[in-house]
């Protein structure tokens, strides 16, 4: 499956992406807590503190994104793109840490009910801010999100702020026709339960890549079957699929070609033809081979 590629403001750099996303919720943020302290809404201050840990990771995702544009060296010989999924780590932690707080501040309201009441009428409109500038910076990072692990982290947090500013606008709406405040603090623990998931499979995610999984939907036995269907090919094994970031796979395999094929000299026609299956058909654009000739004992070989 290849996507066509966005075109407008879509289609800009992640890093330009990323700061446009934060500049939305930097600024819905402050219209969040300015809100949140005139009505007293906890949801509504829940919410944004979601926003304000958004804009951290999105400060934590451009500098990942920053440092794994930086060119490989002698050090570090597939460059920095493994910064993005140390980003992507961080924004996991902190989801889990913002719905731990939240869910603890829900209860504490439940249990003790504020004295104040909550303004739903402003609270209600706040909330309708937050969940449109939330649903623009999804569309903004939607096609980005992708191909890459980092921004992924970015638009998953962006569209728990969707939900969340959905919810209150629900508690909002009971709030101001039926009286009963503490809709606000359910609203609170609703966005408590739905960033959990998300920060779990986000962190998975993580996991796969740093134990060097192969990447999600990939099937090793069809690369496998390909590479046995290419002219010449006798035998492969040796075979390791993993990526360096989501979107960056990389392909290692031991290639058994006819001795007649090495000697006649279509070895370079088998190592082309090999690679532009991976890169057309799998979408792997790094890939090496290792051709060998038939008979050729290979002492470590061990898959």
């Amino acid at each position: 499956m290849h996507d066509h590629a966005p075109t407008g403001i879509r289609g800009s750099g992640n890093r330009r992406l990323l700061a446009i996303s934060l500049a939305i919720t930097s600024t819905v943020m402050v219209v969040q807590v300015v809100g949140a302290i005139l009505s007293g809404s906890l949801a509504l201050l829940a919410d944004a503190a979601h926003m304000f840990t958004d804009a951290a990771a999105l400060v934590v995702a451009l500098i990942a994104s920053t440092v794994a544009a930086r060119p490989a060296n002698d050090r570090r010989t597939f460059g920095y793109q493994r910064a993005e999924v140390f980003g992507a780590l961080v924004n996991g932690i902190i989801l889990i840490l913002l719905s731990a707080w939240v869910a603890y501040e829900g209860i504490m309201r439940l249990l003790h009910p504020a004295d104040a009441e909550v303004q739903g009428g402003l609270m209600l409109v706040v909330a309708i801010v937050g969940l449109v500038a939330n649903g623009v910076a999804m569309w903004l990072l939607s096609s980005a999100q992708r191909h890459s692990i980092n921004v992924r982290g970015a638009y998953i947090e962006v569209m728990g702020d969707l939900i969340g500013s959905a919810a209150v606008i629900v508690a909002a709406i009971v709030v101001v026709t039926t009286g009963w405040d503490q809709a606000d603090a359910i609203a609170s623990l609703f966005i408590a339960a739905m960033i959990v998931p998300r920060a779990f499979s986000l962190l998975r995610e993580v996991v796969s890549v740093f134990a060097e999984s192969a990447p999600q939907g990939t099937r090793v036995q069809d690369i496998r079957a390909h590479i046995l269907g290419a002219p010449g090919v006798v035998d492969v094994h040796d075979v390791h699929v993993w990526q360096l970031t989501r979107g960056a796979p990389v392909f290692t395999a031991h290639v058994v070609v006819e001795e007649a094929a090495l000697a006649d000299g279509r070895a370079a026609g088998i190592l082309s033809g090999l690679q532009s299956c991976l890169s057309e058909h799998f979408d792997v654009e790094h890939s090496t081979f290792q051709l060998e000739p038939a008979g050729h004992v290979e002492h470590d070989a061990h898959a």
